[in-house]
């Protein structure tokens, strides 16, 4: 194992890509993907996810004798590496099972030019066990080495939170291990030098695999709490917001908010914690239960707003309907796993033309992904929508003239609690 390492990063999205850049200021970078126009791009320094800056990028991309970011869609070009670090995404099929070809994909990439004495460390979620069950069989068999006398392995989960500028990669505590004590103690130093917020060295990989699906189920149990408190408080006619608000005056209260619950974390880790636990045999109750609430959320959205609008007399059949916001989260223009689209396909369900407006996303990635055209805002029908649902809170909505688009009987449904409260006829 190298003092003075070149590393490569297998995947450069929303966590290959910072990762990249922050090594790049201390290390010689190879950044592979297998997504030429993604490359070509990053190449002549453009970045979509906004991740990180276009002079942050276009600096990494200058070499000198020991630091600089190269990249690449050759996979030839990575041989010149000894640390291989796969930040590859963890998805999910539509039985909400992992899917872990992306990483055996990427474990064999690497196993082709994997050398004596290098190192490969998972990033990507997986469930406890991936890392040396999975990916260093694979590792083994391409490359023909040994495990833990030829190369080693660590597993450093990512905590990436998209959109987020302060908690960026640097300043988020990093949890570290590896395959040997001395594997151990060379990752974690590796990244305690550019990790501002310091490493925490995990006892084994399967304990840092599993302190990554228990953070983001832990949050999707809480989310689902107060979803759940949501739909019973709407029931009672009490809104929830102003209970949440009464009850985290007391210290300990910890102030969870309802909401749609997507992304590339939260809305795929507990599954893959709930696939390892059946396949030992146990039934992870609440864990699922949690997931059903958070995944009915956007189907249950759609029939309270045509509820309202039954009430008030509104146009449901043949009417229209604006929803604004299409990415997972506000002021990010991630739409991986988002749960606005449940909102959108059960709005159709009762015949309603819907409008999509979303500032932050990618008007060809929603297309592809969704097969939705987004509407621009010079485009937005001026007194004329039945009913408005906020599904995501970008700052950008934050002056949105909603007098403008509806009529007496339009029903606005706030699912953020963004919007004034006087402006709304409901929210979660």
């Amino acid at each position: 194992m190298r003092k003075d390492p070149t590393i490569a990063i297998i995947g450069l999205g929303y966590v290959g890509l910072p990762l990249a850049v922050a090594f790049a200021g201390a290390y010689k970078v190879i950044g592979f993907d297998i997504n030429t126009k993604r490359v070509s791009e990053l190449q002549e320094g453009n970045e979509f996810t906004l991740e990180i800056t276009k002079d942050e990028l276009q600096k990494a991309l200058k070499f000198n004798s020991a630091t600089g970011l190269e990249i690449t869609d050759d996979p030839s070009k990575i041989e010149a590496a000894h640390i291989y670090i796969i930040t590859v995404p963890p998805p999910t099929n539509k039985y909400n099972q992992p899917v872990l070809i992306p990483l055996q994909k990427a474990s064999e990439t690497v196993g082709k030019v994997l050398g004596k004495d290098d190192v490969v460390i998972i990033e990507s979620t997986v469930y406890p066990g991936v890392t040396e069950d999975v990916c260093v069989p694979i590792l083994e068999a391409v490359s023909g080495l040994t495990f833990n006398k030829d190369f080693y392995a660590g597993y450093s989960p990512e905590r990436i939170n998209p959109g987020d500028k302060k908690h960026t990669v640097t300043k988020i505590l990093k949890v570290t291990s590896g395959s040997t004590p001395e594997a151990a103690n060379y990752i974690d130093a590796l990244y305690a030098s550019i990790i501002t917020a310091g490493t925490h060295l995990a006892p084994s990989i399967k304990v840092a695999e599993a302190a990554k699906v228990i953070e983001n189920s832990q949050r999707d149990i809480n989310i689902a709490f107060v979803n759940e408190l949501s739909k019973i408080f709407r029931l009672l006619d009490i809104d929830t917001q102003d209970v949440l608000d009464a009850a985290a005056t007391k210290w300990n209260f910890l102030k969870f908010t309802p909401g749609l619950v997507g992304g590339h974390c939260i809305g795929v880790d507990p599954y893959y914690l709930a696939q390892k636990a059946i396949e030992e045999g146990y039934n992870p109750e609440i864990i699922l239960a949690g997931r059903r609430m958070n995944d009915g959320m956007g189907s249950y959205v759609a029939h309270e707003v045509v509820k309202l609008m039954i009430k008030k007399d509104g146009k449901v059949k043949n009417g229209y309907a604006l929803v604004l916001g299409i990415t997972f989260k506000e002021n990010c223009p991630d739409i991986r796993n988002s749960k606005a689209i449940d909102v959108i396909s059960e709005l159709q369900n009762y015949n309603l033309n819907v409008d999509v407006f979303d500032p932050w996303a990618n008007a060809e990635e929603v297309k592809k992904e969704f097969g939705i055209e987004l509407i621009s805002e010079a485009n937005l029908l001026k007194d004329n929508y039945d009913a408005i649902v906020l599904t995501v809170s970008h700052e950008e909505f934050r002056g949105f003239q909603l007098d403008d688009y509806i009529s007496k009987t339009s029903v606005v449904f706030d699912v953020k609690s963004f919007f004034p409260e006087g402006k709304v006829d409901g929210r979660l």
